[in-house]
């Protein structure tokens, strides 16, 4: 909101694990106008009970909303680029396993030519490479440290 001037309207996308923080991403965005693109490896969907909602959402809201495998296709058109951590605390064991099934999802410079023209890049941190290469990272289009400094007047 900061960066656009206002939420509705705009297209997320969502390219990662289905873990919690694309829950919250899910339960919010429809009530606040934005339409919500997610590619998610096979196995790693965001939860059933979670999609429900938000498809539910998305039609009481008039937002659009994408699930896929393909991360290009996610990224058509999106105003925001949104990945986290693929693996998560208490998944250390999964780290080989996790790594092979996101082949191919890292956010890039590649997958932004896709997005809109204004695309911005998010990520809660801490990063790793595998999930964001450091051109998309470190862009002026990235706004994770923003974001950052966001988070600690939530407190």
């Amino acid at each position: 909101q900061e960066h656009y001037g206002g939420l509705n309207g705009l297209t997320l996308t969502w390219i990662g694990d289905g873990n919690n923080v694309l829950h919250s991403i899910m339960t919010s965005a429809a009530k606040l106008g934005i339409h919500l693109r997610i590619a998610t490896p096979k196995g790693f969907e965001p939860d059933l009970r979670i999609t429900q909602i938000t498809e539910q959402h998305s039609k009481e809201y008039g937002t659009k909303l994408l699930l896929t495998t393909d991360p290009l296709e996610a990224a058509d058109s999106a105003n925001v680029l949104v990945t986290d951590t693929w693996i998560s605390m208490g998944q250390e064991e999964e780290k080989k396993e996790r790594l092979k099934a996101f082949e191919g999802y890292q956010i890039t410079m590649q997958t932004a030519k896709s997005a809109a023209p204004n695309w911005t890049f998010l990520h809660c941190l801490p990063r790793k490479p595998e999930e964001v290469d450091d051109e998309v990272f470190y862009s002026p289009q990235s706004l994770v440290f923003q974001e950052a400094e966001n988070r600690k007047w939530t407190f």
